[in-house]
């Protein structure tokens, strides 16, 4: 007799957080298991110190990302604080397509273009997940403490990030961010939950 085997196409989590949260490092420590891939977003924003040019984004230039929007590459894109973000979209659906998970870190518009995605493996595939920070308060004492920007992109960090807060009900999942072990402990059990779902598996 042939022992049952489950076979599933891959996974897309999506995490969307206010700048500041600890999504970013979150994400990184997620990134050091290798039980999913992590989808590097494009940007036209400017490398922060230690970041690394397609390991931590594709950073382009206005140009190139334009390009690439009018090819149809692009599964999300938006503008935020005055810079552009996207996510390519055919190394995102190849990777579900073979079965493996994949995690996107996007903003609340990212977000929202992909539930609004018409490709069936892409919304088959879709759990979002929010990282509310604690408070208002606590969003500006991470902000400060990161030390990256000037008093001005602090407030519109801000005042962006109390807009994203409204849109948590829009998510499957929301976590109420506290330390970082915390956090990653919560977004684990999500995984763990989401992979075992009935309708994900197929008997082989």
């Amino acid at each position: 007799m042939t022992a049952n085997s489950f076979r599933r196409q891959g996974i897309l989590f999506v995490i969307s957080a206010p700048s500041g949260t600890g999504k970013s490092t979150l994400c990184g420590n997620l990134r050091a298991t290798p039980d999913f891939i992590y989808s590097v977003s494009c940007t036209t924003r400017p490398p922060r110190p230690g970041e690394t040019n397609n390991v931590d984004y594709h950073f382009l230039t206005v140009e190139e990302f334009q390009q690439k929007i009018k090819a149809g590459e692009m599964l999300e894109h938006a503008k935020v604080h005055l810079n552009y973000y996207g996510t390519l979209l055919a190394p995102v659906k190849k990777a579900l397509e073979e079965g493996t998970d994949v995690l996107l870190d996007i903003d609340v518009q990212g977000a929202e273009s992909i539930r609004g995605c018409k490709d069936p493996l892409i919304r088959s595939s879709l759990v979002d997940v929010f990282i509310m920070p604690p408070t208002l308060e606590e969003l500006e004492r991470r902000l400060r403490k990161r030390g990256t920007e000037s008093e001005e992109q602090i407030q519109m960090r801000l005042a962006r990030g109390k807009e994203e807060m409204q849109n948590w009900r829009l998510y499957r999942y929301t976590i109420l961010s506290g330390s970082m072990e915390e956090d990653l402990i919560k977004f684990r059990a999500i995984m763990r939950a989401e992979r075992y779902l009935s309708s994900r598996l197929t008997l082989v």
